[in-house]
């Protein structure tokens, strides 16, 4: 009898410590809701984190900022299936089992910037434009 119950302890401990490590509890919460106006087909995410791009069926790609804001959209026809981020953070892939193709979809951000208050020299409504060269080969 004790030897039948020091079977059945060392059996509970071996079960205890081997099952009771490798269950883990996973919490969990919705950050947030997108609404869309049409179904997404497709979502990628930028390699930095910082855009989302939500392809919908009605052939537009819907680009969000990580915390959720509306940035931009872009018509890229119904005939697109499937959307990739590309090695770079500007190039999107865009696939079309229907027309057996891919496209390569460079994009660029614009950004305004604020200079209320900063020193300037020349006329307060003069284009500026500033240019990132990030590709030096």
């Amino acid at each position: 009898m004790k030897r039948k119950y020091m079977v059945c302890l060392l059996v509970f401990l071996i079960v205890t410590v081997f099952f009771t490590n490798s269950l883990a509890l996973v919490e969990w919460d919705i950050q947030k809701t997108l609404k869309m106006e049409a179904s997404p087909l497709d979502i990628a995410v930028s390699k930095d984190g910082k855009s989302i791009f939500v392809l919908t069926e009605s052939g537009n790609i819907i680009i969000y900022s990580s915390s959720g804001k509306l940035m931009d959209k872009i018509d890229v026809g119904n005939h697109v299936d499937q959307i990739k981020v590309g090695p770079r953070e500007d190039l999107l892939f865009l696939s079309s089992r229907k027309n057996k193709t891919v496209e390569i979809l460079v994009i660029d951000f614009i950004r305004n910037i604020d200079i209320t208050g900063a020193p300037f020299k020349g006329p307060v409504d003069a284009p500026v434009v500033i240019a990132v060269f990030s590709d030096f080969q």
